[in-house]
């Protein structure tokens, strides 16, 4: 309310502007607010023309009865005016107003204040905690350079015990040595002595034994020719004693046609006996070998012998009663192959029953592709036994190869049942013989195996397989009468070998348990095997197998035997890795064999033209 008593005043109070005395009392109110800050504007009390000296500073300390008398007046006109009561209100409102914003200047104070605070404590803390760490550092270098003495007071301690140790163990080696030396010594005087001593007595012995033969010679002479006399008398006795024995014997033998005869016979029998027992026991060992035994070539069979049922009874009485089985069952193959496969394992089932001749079978392709698998399953599916040899055999045999694949057809000819006869890795040693150079041993081989496989047979079935066909002698493919080709497996086929092979090595052992249970991780594997098909392109049915043994093996090789995704990619990355080195082994190992075959083929033309040159001449 300062306005009442004339502290301010507004521009038209100081310009002479004049106040409306009405009767509407909020003019009046309005026209003393607008005088009011008009007067603040100023502050001077100076009017519009200027000529108003300035108040100067003992002007605020006098009483002035004018503002006095605008102040009563004023109020008069409130208590008079309608709307006093109303200015009374808005008068606290404003005083109230301006409490309210002397309290909030007085909280933001208080707050600046706590935040110089705040901001002290923090930078007292950060003072302390630089001071701890640098105090932690220092600890932490004290205790570094402590530890570092300590080391090297332990280190000083090491070398000087070292030290001390290696001089004891010179010092021993030392006495050790002056003993040895000592008892070296010792040991040689003994021995010189004894020798000497020795020396001496064989003397006295000889000089004794000289002086007593030369007092008794005469003594000793008459001794001997006594002892020859009756020696020479005792030999002739008993020669005369033995020759009148003998004759006496004989004339009566001769001259007793009855005795004579009978030791003749007698004889004879002997002799007859003799080579009849030797030539029995030959006869009867082939027998049994061939009936009970197995041949050296020989290197697996399903044949029946006489120590295979020994060793596993159980099995092989199983395998007597067992059924024929699918010849394609656990064989992933692609659909046109099976088909063929098929039909030739149905033919050879009927040729077996009806006792028909059998059909010689070649099966080539890249290895690992189920060549031998699809023997064993043929052999089975027809009832018939089979028998795997493999050609780096007979080579190393040299003369006695010959004999060898005799004794292997006579033995599958015995066969009561039929024998499918598999010939692995055939072109190690049925090469071609006129361009191959090869050993006479060899050659004889080979020409054993052609003398027994040129006509059809009804014993057994003769299965070839070979990775490299175009090697193969052309007499052998003249007694061939199907081709089979076993290709690397395609998308699918791989797909459905991941599927066998996870399903076998992985989830069987996982539902199964054992004595480490094996387990598998929570992901999708019908997509994982399709993804793992779509990377394992080139690889063959036996990589893939083994793929399968790998997943097997890593989790058996975890801690907690648990089968994870990423297992199972870093095996299948690997594989792949490996089988990308493997063709590069095998290209180069191809390029350097054409280069050696034409340097070979080079060579013997050479000799050819040298030796067609020398008849010429």
């Amino acid at each position: 309310m300062s306005w009442l008593f004339g502290l301010r005043k507004g521009p038209g109070e100081g310009e002479g502007a004049p106040h409306q005395q009405s009767g509407n009392f909020e003019q009046g109110a309005g026209d003393h607010h607008a005088g009011a800050g008009a007067g603040g504007g100023d502050g001077s009390r100076s009017g519009a023309k200027g000529d108003t000296p300035l108040p100067s500073k003992m002007d605020a300390y006098r009483f002035d009865s004018a503002a006095l008398e605008r102040a009563a007046k004023a109020a008069r006109e409130l208590e008079s005016s309608k709307n006093a009561k109303e200015a009374l209100e808005l008068t606290k409102a404003h005083e109230t107003t301006l409490q309210l914003e002397h309290q909030k200047g007085i909280k933001q104070y208080e707050a600046h204040t706590e935040e110089v605070r705040l901001e002290q404590i923090r930078a007292s803390h950060e003072e302390k905690r630089k001071t701890l760490s640098e105090e932690t550092k220092q600890a932490q270098q004290r205790a570094q350079y402590q530890d570092q003495l300590s080391r090297k007071r332990y280190e000083d301690q090491l070398a000087q015990q070292q030290r001390i140790n290696e001089d004891n163990l010179r010092k021993q080696e030392e006495s050790v040595r002056k003993q040895e030396d000592m008892k070296r010594a010792t040991i040689e005087h003994e021995l010189e002595l004894r020798e000497k001593h020795d020396v001496k007595r064989v003397e006295a012995e000889a000089r004794a034994k000289a002086k007593a033969e030369r007092e008794n010679r005469d003594l000793i002479l008459e001794k001997i020719r006594v002892q020859s006399a009756e020696n020479r008398t005792t030999t002739l006795e008993s020669i005369k004693t033995a020759g009148s024995i003998l004759g006496a014997g004989l004339t009566a033998f001769i001259n007793d046609w009855d005795k004579v005869t009978a030791a003749a016979g007698g004889l004879t029998l002997l002799a007859l006996g003799v080579y009849s027992a030797k030539m029995g026991t030959g006869v009867g060992a082939r027998y049994v070998e061939s009936r009970l035994g197995k041949p050296a070539l020989v290197r697996e069979t399903s044949r029946l012998t006489f120590f295979e049922t020994l060793r596993h009874p159980v099995k092989n009485i199983k395998r007597l009663f067992s059924k024929p089985a699918d010849a394609l069952s656990g064989v992933v193959l692609k659909p046109d192959l099976e088909s063929r496969l098929r039909d030739i394992a149905i033919t050879t089932r009927h040729t077996k029953k009806n006792n028909g001749f059998y059909r010689n079978l070649m099966m080539y392709g890249p290895p690992g592709t189920g060549k031998t698998l699809f023997a064993k399953k043929l052999a089975y599916h027809s009832g018939m036994d089979f028998a795997i040899m493999t050609g780096g055999d007979v080579a190393p045999m040299g003369r006695a190869g010959v004999t060898a694949m005799h004794k292997t057809f006579d033995w599958a000819n015995t066969s009561g049942k039929g024998l499918l006869l598999f010939v692995d890795e055939a072109d190690a040693f049925l090469r071609k013989r006129s361009s191959e150079i090869i050993s006479e041993d060899l050659r004889a081989v080979i020409n054993a195996f052609l003398y027994r496989t040129g006509e059809q047979s009804k014993k057994f079935m003769l299965v070839l397989a070979s990775n490299q066909p175009e090697q193969l002698d052309w007499a052998i493919n003249d007694r061939l009468d199907e081709m089979v080709e076993f290709d690397l497996p395609g998308l699918e086929e791989r797909e459905r070998m991941v599927r066998l092979y996870f399903e076998e090595f992985v989830l069987k052992p996982a539902s199964q348990g054992g004595y480490k249970r094996l387990k598998v991780d929570q992901f999708d594997y019908g997509a994982k095997c399709t993804s793992i098909a779509a990377k394992t392109t080139g690889l063959s049915g036996r990589e893939i197998a083994k793929l399968g043994v790998s997943w097997q093996a890593s989790a058996y090789a975890s801690e907690e035997g648990v089968l994870t995704e990423k297992m199972v990619d870093d095996r299948v990355d690997d594989m792949v890795k490996q089988h990308k080195q493997k063709v590069t082994w095998r290209v180069e190992d191809e390029q350097q064999y054409r280069k050696n075959s034409g340097d070979r083929e080079n060579a013997i033309h050479n000799v050819q033209e040298s030796t067609a040159a020398e008849r010429s001449t």
